[in-house]
């Protein structure tokens, strides 16, 4: 039930992370704040598909 996931940075677009979640209990896509090591800061990163 748990599906592999992509976060991708919503500045520089840089795929950084890689996951898993439960589709059945979070069907809409998740944003967290993360570190980008190509922006040099924390940005919002969201699901990709």
């Amino acid at each position: 039930m748990r599906d592999r996931i992509t976060l991708e940075c919503t500045e520089c677009k840089h795929r950084n992370y890689t996951g898993s979640k439960n589709k059945r209990k979070h069907p809409q896509r998740v944003e967290f704040k993360k570190y980008c090591s190509t922006c040099n800061k924390h940005t919002a990163h969201k699901e990709t598909r």
